[in-house]
């Protein structure tokens, strides 16, 4: 589904003038996932960004299946299914109008809204729920039938309970089975495989590349 990857070489970002992390490197593969970690501030949140092409003021390349930004960028975005750190839930809208809104049917919507555990709150206006809950309104997307290949999750699990996290966790498992893959950013572990760990905290100003190399 992936076809040849993302691939990250030599990238550096900054933000207000300070150096996030920069030597960057690592490959997203067809059923494979990558975990982002870091601290508050590392630059988790704008690593996704520059990825999905939020952000364009980074140096190094980034490609995706063997075409370097900005050219891989559109091929990329068609084949993306982003979802941020905040919810991105339109609030004025049930739960089922949010997933319409993608292009889901009735029957459908439903199926992903029971899988998420929202069963009975389809037609709540999502305003009216709490955070976790407008959180499972955003992940019922990745329940719909023939997601985009390439998921892109900043803090998937935040606001979630013990049962939504091994759900979501057996629902990224089954994707990356299907030749999908995952990139995503969590303080907390997660259990899918095969699951590289990228910590921008070894990829911070302070080393350059090739000190990295020897460190590694």
């Amino acid at each position: 589904m992936c076809g040849r990857s993302l691939a990250v070489r030599g990238l550096a970002c900054e933000r207000d003038g300070r150096v996030l992390f920069e030597g960057l490197e690592f490959t997203l593969a067809p059923g494979t996932a990558v975990q982002v970690e870091g601290a508050n501030g590392a630059g988790k949140s704008t690593l996704i960004r520059t990825l999905i092409g939020s952000v364009s003021d980074y140096s190094g390349t980034i490609a995706w299946r063997g075409q370097a930004y900005p050219r891989g960028l559109a091929a990329m975005r068609s084949s993306l299914l982003y979802i941020g750190h905040n919810a991105g839930v339109r609030r004025g809208l049930t739960p089922l109008e949010n997933l319409a809104w993608y292009g889901a049917g009735r029957k459908e919507a439903l199926r992903a809204l029971d899988e998420v555990g929202l069963y009975g709150f389809e037609d709540v206006l999502c305003q009216q729920l709490s955070a976790g809950q407008n959180r499972r309104v955003a992940l019922a997307r990745l329940y719909l039938p023939a997601p985009p290949p390439l998921w892109v999750l900043d803090e998937p699990l935040a606001a979630l309970d013990v049962v939504g996290v091994a759900s979501l966790e057996a629902q990224m498992n089954r994707h990356l089975q299907r030749g999908g893959c995952v990139l995503l950013t969590s303080h907390q572990p997660v259990n899918v495989a095969p699951l590289l760990r990228v910590n921008l905290a070894d990829f911070g100003p302070h080393f350059t590349a090739q000190e990295l190399y020897c460190v590694r």
